[in-house]
């Protein structure tokens, strides 16, 4: 493991929090900023060799996905895999999923405030911190209003690596009973890659056919896997 600088041998003004009240939160690094949040080490290890420790933590989806690291790979942690860090305890645990909950709900805010279609990079980061993590296939659904913006993220269904069963009748059903005008699509890929699949494509046009018989549209359909997403309207395959 390279070194990593110990929090007692920093002078005051290079230590993270106070090096964040002098800067602001832009001047520090994935390190510092997860050591700050962290707060403290364990017994035998510094709050920064702990912070190290996570953020080269390889993070490996049962399917044999891809292996990240940094903070993309800690915001796709299962509890498993930060429980596995020794010293992290339950307490620290805690703190990170609360940190990631919050991101999910602050994203979710923006996308009630204004039309998805204007924030296409917020709706596809909202849906990987939804989905990414997962090692088996899950579809949701983004209900929107009339206005294009976030009613409610509802997992609609849940199936095996690769293989997961989606109803058209039960969309339209969760759609009218939102009062949605348009919905996004959304799954993951265990597998690691985001391209769409033949099955992938052939079911978007099923549902953007039958959403518009109870006049709902289908605005996209986002792929996502650990650090990848995919917008199929971008990739015009809808």
């Amino acid at each position: 493991m390279p070194s990593v600088l110990s929090l007692k041998n920093l002078p005051k003004e290079a230590r993270p929090r106070e090096k964040m009240m002098a800067k602001g939160p832009a001047a520090l690094s994935d390190l510092e900023l997860l050591a700050l949040l962290l707060r403290t080490g364990v017994a035998g290890k510094d709050v920064f060799e702990l912070a190290h420790d996570l953020l080269n933590l390889p993070r490996k989806s049962d399917c044999g996905g891809p292996r990240l690291c940094g903070v993309a790979g800690l915001l796709c942690a299962s509890p498993g895999d930060l429980a596995a860090v020794r010293g992290l305890g339950p307490a620290k645990q805690a703190s990170i999923f609360a940190i990631l909950e919050l991101a999910r709900r602050a994203l979710a805010q923006q996308l009630s405030a204004q039309p998805v279609l204007t924030a296409p990079q917020t709706m596809k980061n909202y849906v990987q911190l939804q989905l990414a993590a997962r090692h088996y296939e899950v579809f949701a659904v983004c209900f929107l209003n009339a206005q294009n913006r976030l009613i409610v993220f509802e997992e609609l269904f849940r199936g095996t690596v690769g293989e997961t069963s989606v109803y058209p009748r039960e969309i339209a059903l969760r759609a009218l009973h939102h009062g949605a005008s348009a919905v996004v699509i959304a799954h993951n890929h265990p597998s690691g890659s985001v391209q769409p699949s033949e099955a992938d494509i052939q079911l978007t046009r099923v549902l953007k056919t039958a959403l518009r018989l109870i006049d709902v549209r289908l605005l996209d359909h986002i792929i996502v896997a650990p650090g990848l997403a995919l917008s199929m309207a971008e990739r015009n395959l809808m």
